[in-house]
């Protein structure tokens, strides 16, 4: 087995045991992402390479602790110092953070290295990554296909081996999503859990900072680093966080389990539909409770959603004006023309359809018919899950509705784009924790189920999505050789 293809709890395990330096993995990982990346093409900036060796090397010389010496990747909508942060649009193409994201900060104190900044969908408004500005990236298990989104690059990276885990940011489902269609374990929390202080805002009641892994003990390691209160992210939930990695044990005798049927209707592809159906038929051989419920505002969500999320976007990317930083128009004689031609030129199309989009909604005359109504309907879905969770400790769901479909499909219809979020987004407008676990194949295409906890309740989700996971062994599984 080569170094690269080790999971994050094997790597911790061999450089702690100084069975492997720091400099070997690092080579091996950084050989294997730029082999690998030209043709899954994840990430938009790569790490200096002499940088990244010194780095390890100074690792070495001292005890190793946590992911000490080991490579991630960022998707590029965290800020990093000295690393050019571009979410993945021309606007902020030339732009350098002279801060880190409080999340960045927390992975570098372990001593983690940065391999590089991971494509997105433009501003993290897409659903594929082929909203990015400047190429998509390639699912790595069939590269004619999309890798999912808007953390497109952040699930490729890690299902193609090129780093063992990677941070994300989930808005209507933009890392559970991509980890569905790449096969790998992506981790949504609770919102106000993790930090979103120096991460470029879509939408501010919704976007949320999460994991993505190879295993789900790896996730629940990386949780334990990221995780807590923030006195600077005045969304940040000033709670204890527990140890994650406590909750993976396989004993769910008794653990009661809710199937919405909202979530199994018509439109689900009958090949995803099998394969959750087979896991939770595992569950209840493993002494689950498994029950049907209902959660009947469910198809209010993606209308309610695509009210509130461009709204805030409308108010979060006026900030992008061509005076501060990023890409200015200079060849204008006034302000409001460079103004205007700046975020013409600058923003794609996806995010000036949202801004118009979002600007409409909140305008005089349309914020009561349209924008209020949408936050009451979004009350109404966190009321379900609620009443839900009065006797239940999970929900469990397709992550998608189909598989992951392929590049050029979908990009000209907008509206059936938005379509692959309709069975995340719930739980996004409703402020819970949810992963996405690879549950089986279909088509020779990975398949996610999602499990929904309730609010800062990511042990027990963690601790279903392990027992799946030691059942199946569905995580020690790859994308084809010739693939990668």
């Amino acid at each position: 087995m080569e170094l690269w293809e080790l999971t994050l709890q094997q790597m911790i395990g061999q450089l702690n045991s100084r069975c492997i330096s720091s400099a070997e993995l690092a080579e091996s990982v950084y050989e294997h992402t730029e082999k690998t990346d030209k043709a899954v093409k994840a990430f938009i900036t790569l790490a200096d390479k002499d940088k990244i060796m010194e780095q390890a090397r100074l690792c070495d010389t001292e005890a190793f602790r946590g992911i000490k010496g080991i490579p991630y990747g960022l998707k590029d909508i965290f800020c990093t110092r000295g690393l050019k942060t571009t979410c993945a649009s021309h606007i902020l193409d030339n732009f350098i953070p002279p801060y880190n994201a409080t999340v960045v900060n927390k992975l570098n104190e372990q001593q983690g290295i940065i391999l590089g900044k991971l494509n997105m969908d433009e501003f993290a408004m897409g659903s594929s990554t082929e909203q990015s500005a400047f190429f998509p990236t390639h699912n790595p298990w069939d590269l004619e296909r999309v890798p999912g989104g808007s953390s497109g690059g952040s699930a490729a990276a890690v299902a193609a081996g090129e780093i063992p885990f990677s941070l994300g940011t989930d808005t209507g489902g933009s890392i559970r999503q991509p980890a569905a269609y790449c096969g790998v374990v992506g981790l949504k929390p609770t919102y106000g859990r993790v930090s979103r202080w120096g991460v470029i805002a879509f939408a501010s009641s919704l976007d949320q900072v999460g994991v993505f892994s190879k295993t789900v003990t790896d996730c629940a390691i990386v949780m334990n680093i990221i995780a807590g209160h923030d006195p600077l992210d005045s969304t940040s939930v000033n709670i204890e966080r527990p140890d994650y990695t406590r909750f993976l044990n396989a004993d769910i005798k008794g653990l009661r389990i809710g199937v919405p049927k909202e979530y199994f209707q018509q439109g689900i592809q009958a090949g995803v539909k099998e394969e959750v159906k087979k896991a939770l038929k595992f569950y209840e051989s493993s002494g689950a409770l498994v029950e049907e419920i209902s959660l009947p505002h469910t198809e209010y969500a993606l209308p309610a959603y695509y009210l509130v999320a461009p709204a805030e976007a409308s108010a979060n990317l006026a900030r992008f004006d061509g005076v501060r930083y990023g890409w200015r128009n200079t060849g204008k004689d006034n302000i409001l023309d460079m103004y205007s031609h700046t975020r013409a030129e600058g923003f794609g199309d996806e995010v000036k359809r949202r801004i118009m989009l979002g600007t409409y909604a909140l305008s005089s005359g349309y914020y009561d018919a349209y924008y209020l109504k949408a936050l009451k309907v979004r009350t109404l879905i966190y009321q379900d899950f609620m009443k839900a969770f009065e006797n239940l400790d999970v929900i469990i769901s397709p992550t998608t509705p189909s598989t992951a479909f392929k590049i050029g499909e979908q990009i000209g219809d907008p509206l059936t784009l938005y379509l692959n979020d309709i069975l995340t987004v719930p739980v996004n407008m409703a402020g819970l924790p949810g992963i996405s676990i690879p549950c089986g194949l279909s088509d020779g295409l990975p398949v996610g189920m999602q499990i929904i906890g309730k609010a800062f309740d990511e042990g027990t989700i963690l601790k279903t999505a392990y027992a799946f996971e030691q059942n199946s062994g569905f995580h020690i599984k790859l994308p084809h050789p010739e693939v990668i």
